[in-house]
């Protein structure tokens, strides 16, 4: 009776803590989570800070290293709403573990790649390993959050945005001065991030267990028709192609347009990149913790109006406003993620693991797509062209006008729920 009684009241215990983590912000969980994207997608950026390297060692034009990136981005957009889709309804809390192995073994292959092919495969890997990572470590951001949705994911993609970031900068130190068999430092980090992840795991597998005992929250739908739905998620898809289309042109071929226009090194060319992408991270946390506070949609209009003329004056000005204007076109572009992210969601608030999988998956693709045309239309015109087209594409934005205001959509029970009730 007495043991009875105990685990009676461990049980109790751990519902209420479950029920409590759902309800407050974790920002142990969100800080663990963020620091695992940082692994993640410092891995991952690996692959373009080395094109320079590549381009050298495998004798290859811009087309062929738009197919490099092509094939990465492929690979990880593809599966990720599939993956999103089957977890939404099958939770596997220790799953990006293995996407994470995969990313392993992708590093592992890069380093030893004794031909281009081997370096196909090679990102085809680490963006499988990426497919699998993205879907579950959104949801586990999203679970932790306690309401703060746009915070929690800026949080959440400025470990990704960071980790972008510092891969220039350590590739510049440890492998273009030794060699592309150095790329093996580099899965060191990743057995880092199998740690974390299990730390992650562990935490996300008991609030699965203990809210079993927990009343199901209802979830509250918008009010708007499923047309409405449809095009309002078909307007945020296109802001994604519009921002990671401009995005491609910079990871991809930035170090080439600076050595190429200026007569810098190549080093001194990832310096100007990672410029780029710390700025990246910085506007990614700021827009998401004004996200919630402001309004998603006002963040997303200032993203669209706010970049436009620096990406329409960045062909045209001297090394040193080079370095200025990607700083500020890397803030204000990314300010918006967290926003079309959550907003995304708050239209499909039951298909979360989808959404997420979809807009990763979305963003990826287009930097693939945008990757590859981009490196055709360099070898048929110039490195300098592409940057002035490109600098049109964030005018796409202004048709985030079409999309509802949603503080003031109302929200309905389910029909499920109703019926339940």
């Amino acid at each position: 009776m007495f043991l009875f009684s105990t685990k009676s009241k461990v049980t109790s215990l751990d519902t209420a803590k479950a029920a409590e983590n759902t309800s407050k912000t974790v920002f142990p969980i969100l800080f663990a989570i963020s620091l695992a994207h940082l692994l993640n997608d410092l891995l991952q950026a690996v692959i373009p800070a080395v094109y320079p390297l590549l381009k050298t060692n495998y004798n290859l034009n811009f087309a062929q290293i738009g197919i490099i990136t092509f094939c990465f981005q492929v690979s990880s957009s593809l599966l990720q709403p599939l993956v999103g889709a089957y977890t939404d309804k099958h939770p596997k809390p220790f799953s990006q573990i293995s996407g994470m192995l995969f990313t392993f073994f992708g590093i592992i292959t890069l380093a030893y790649a004794s031909s281009y092919y081997m370096v196909l495969l090679a990102v085809v890997l680490v963006g499988i390993g990426s497919s699998i990572f993205h879907p579950e470590s959104s949801r586990v951001s999203y679970m932790a959050s306690g309401g703060k949705r746009s915070l929690a994911q800026s949080i959440f993609q400025i470990g990704g945005n960071m980790g972008s970031a510092l891969a220039p900068l350590l590739v510049a130190w440890i492998v273009i001065p030794n060699g592309q068999k150095h790329i093996l430092w580099f899965v060191v980090f990743a057995i880092v991030a199998k740690v974390v992840l299990f730390y992650i795991g562990s935490w996300y597998k008991n609030i699965l267990q203990v809210s079993k005992n927990i009343k199901k929250k209802q979830v509250l739908l918008p009010d708007l028709s499923q047309t409405r739905i449809v095009f309002s998620v078909g307007i945020l898809l296109l802001l994604i192609f519009s921002k990671f289309f401009y995005v491609a042109s910079i990871t991809s071929y930035f170090q080439f347009y600076t050595m190429d226009k200026f007569g810098i090194s190549e080093v001194q060319a990832q310096v100007y990149l990672f410029y780029f992408l710390i700025s990246v991270a910085l506007g990614t946390l700021i827009g998401g913790f004004f996200g919630d506070r402001l309004g998603r949609k006002y963040i997303i209009w200032f993203s669209v109006l706010g970049v436009t003329p620096f990406t329409l004056a960045l062909p045209y000005v001297s090394l040193e406003w080079t370095g200025f204007l990607v700083v500020i076109i890397g803030f204000i572009l990314s300010s918006a993620f967290p926003s079309i992210l959550v907003y995304a969601q708050e239209l499909l608030p039951k298909k979360i693991g989808m959404v997420s999988g979809l807009f990763y998956g979305f963003a990826f693709g287009m930097g693939g797509l945008g990757s590859a045309v981009l490196g055709w239309w360099a070898d048929q015109t110039s490195i300098e062209h592409i940057y002035t087209i490109c600098s049109y594409l964030p005018l796409i934005g202004i048709i985030a006008c079409f999309l509802p205001n949603m503080k003031n959509v109302k929200f309905k029970m389910d029909a499920d729920d109703q019926k339940a009730v």
